[in-house]
């Protein structure tokens, strides 16, 4: 029981807030409140929830936002990674 109160803070704390009042959180700081390591196999998931969504006509644009990211490697090269700004619902998907 511990643990899931445990994750259900950690989902509140990495909730964000746009500048109309908005909430969303990132996939990425998501995938790690969820425990899974690889960036490839979350977004697996974050797909089907698209496709749940879509299943639901429900628009998956207004619950699955593009956000690529600036993301700095250990060689201070720059690269842009992939992620969503994800509503409530596609972080119940």
């Amino acid at each position: 029981m511990k643990d899931i109160d445990k994750n259900n803070a950690s989902f509140e704390e990495i909730k964000h807030i746009d500048e109309n009042g908005v909430e969303f959180w990132y996939a990425r700081e998501l995938q790690n409140v969820l425990d899974y390591k690889e960036w490839r196999k979350f977004e697996n998931v974050i797909n089907k929830a698209k496709e749940a969504c879509k299943n639901s006509n429900i628009s998956e644009f207004e619950h699955f936002v593009d956000a690529d990211k600036l993301s700095k490697r250990a060689n201070n090269a720059k690269v842009i990674i992939k992620d969503y700004k994800l509503t409530r619902y596609a972080c119940y998907l």
